[in-house]
């Protein structure tokens, strides 16, 4: 009986891994579209008569539309199926792909690649947390199924200009929409393996009155970031704008959960202060990763004057660091407690800022960038995942869509962010030391994500990890 069951285990360990294949790959496509991009500025402004901040605007409109579309996203996944929206993400992202690699102008590129594939990821990527939450139970194989996936996560965002410039240089700008269509089309056949832990509930209510709401404050605010630099007061007014609907959304929240009906949104998840705080986390890490990104990688080609191959190569160094850190979260994890690596992350990752800037200052070659980028993708791949990890495992099974959207949420608003504020005050002024604010900007951000992270509880050592990862039990399920 016994070796029954141990037989049993083996096979749903040897299922989970191979589910873990295209939800790791979806979490790449998805990154990788939001810094690929960074090495065409000059080959798309070129082809399609448009401006740095042309290209600038259609990055961050992507990330926006993921950030703000995230916890209907994560929300969806309870009435329709964390199978069935991975698919739809899926499709939806695909036909944005091939739209944009054929794109006559700027408005269509946004169309395809900011909208479609925005609405693509933010249905796509909280079920890859969600599954991966439910099929992954315990310390280690969940600390192994989150530092792949964001491995591949942090890789796809670091890899993205190198990849994207080996293609543009190559081919052609267009041909890295075609590459990732082709991926879409490979994770499609891989996700055919998946099976849904849990049944979808198609009675269930959606709140669409607060999925607007929620959408327009999120959109509206970054706007306003984005048009500090040509409107101050348009820019301010847009911010109000965006503050005054999001306190609406939470009012209109409170409301239905007092009428005893379903919200977009509970408030019981900002109750928990460790989530709050991994959450914060989790919007500074992403924040700095992008930030970094599109600011090195206009200042390469618009100021350096690379080409897309040379700052593609330039950033192989970030990869690096992101990738080793990112797939050694399991080893990390029984060795550190979660605070302990985030800390220490954000601590690597300014010190990598610092360095940035100070060799870049004093050495005009290229390998002037290669230790700083090391050590920020070094520091932002060992807090990545127990970031996540802490997020996720506050809440049970029920509350996994929930707080799957809204975890990604968060995090793609940190990137929309990143870019918004780094791209706003770098094309203010490439060649009067924008470029150095800009990085400055983003190590104090990195140190009031040190901040939030040492006020995460000191619980959960190396040896008591399993306390703070396992998912805790579900009581509303019978």
């Amino acid at each position: 009986m016994s070796g029954t069951a141990a037989e049993a285990r083996r096979r749903d360990a040897a299922r989970a891994r191979r589910v873990l294949a295209p939800l790791a790959l979806a979490q790449f496509i998805c990154s990788f579209a939001g810094s690929n991009m960074n090495v065409m500025i000059n080959d798309i402004s070129d082809d399609l008569d448009t401006t740095v901040q042309g290209v600038q605007v259609a990055i961050t409109i992507f990330l926006l539309v993921m950030a703000a579309l995230m916890i209907p996203g994560g929300k969806l996944t309870d009435k329709w199926g964390r199978k069935r929206c991975l698919l739809a993400g899926l499709v939806v992202y695909g036909v944005g792909a091939v739209l944009s690699a054929a794109a006559p102008g700027l408005g269509v590129l946004i169309l395809g690649n900011s909208i479609l594939e925005g609405v693509g990821t933010a249905l796509l990527i909280p079920p890859v947390y969600i599954l991966t939450t439910l099929l992954f139970t315990d310390t280690a194989s969940r600390a192994r199924a989150f530092g792949a996936i964001m491995a591949m996560g942090g890789v796809g965002a670091a890899a993205g200009p190198l990849i994207g410039g080996l293609i543009t240089s190559a081919i052609s700008w267009r041909a890295a929409f075609v590459f990732q269509a082709l991926v879409i089309v490979l994770i499609v056949v891989l996700s055919r393996g998946i099976d849904d832990p849990l049944p979808p509930d198609p009675a269930r209510p959606f709140d669409t009155v607060g999925a607007l709401l929620s959408a327009a404050g999120l959109v509206l605010l970054v706007t306003g970031i984005l048009a500090v630099d040509d409107n101050g007061w348009l820019a301010l007014a847009l911010l109000l704008a965006g503050a005054a609907v999001l306190t609406a959304f939470l009012a209109w929240v409170r409301r239905r959960e007092h009428a005893g009906r379903e919200a977009l949104l509970s408030t019981a998840l900002f109750r928990d202060r460790t989530s709050n705080l991994g959450l914060l986390t989790q919007n500074t890490q992403w924040l700095i990763l992008m930030g970094v990104s599109f600011t090195v990688a206009a200042y390469l080609q618009v100021v350096r004057g690379y080409d897309a191959i040379g700052t593609g190569v330039i950033f192989t160094a970030a990869t690096l660091g992101i990738l080793v850190t990112s797939l050694a979260a399991e080893k990390l994890a029984r060795r550190h407690a979660q605070r302990t690596l985030v800390m220490a992350g954000f601590v690597v990752t300014v010190v990598g800022i610092a360095v940035l800037l100070t060799l870049v200052a004093w050495q005009p070659g290229a390998w002037a960038f290669a230790p700083g980028l090391l050590l920020i993708g070094s520091g932002l791949g060992v807090m990545l995942t127990p970031s996540v990890n802490v997020v996720q495992s506050c809440f049970p099974e029920s509350r996994q869509g929930e707080i799957s959207g809204l975890s990604r949420s968060v995090s793609n608003l940190g990137s929309s962010l990143g870019t918004a504020v780094a791209g706003t005050i770098l094309v203010s002024g490439l060649s009067k030391g924008a470029y150095a604010v800009s990085m400055a900007a983003l190590a104090v951000v990195g140190l009031g994500g040190l901040t939030a992270a040492a006020l995460l509880p000191r619980t959960g050592g190396p040896a008591a990890a399993g306390a703070d990862t396992a998912t805790p039990p579900d009581a509303s399920r019978q």
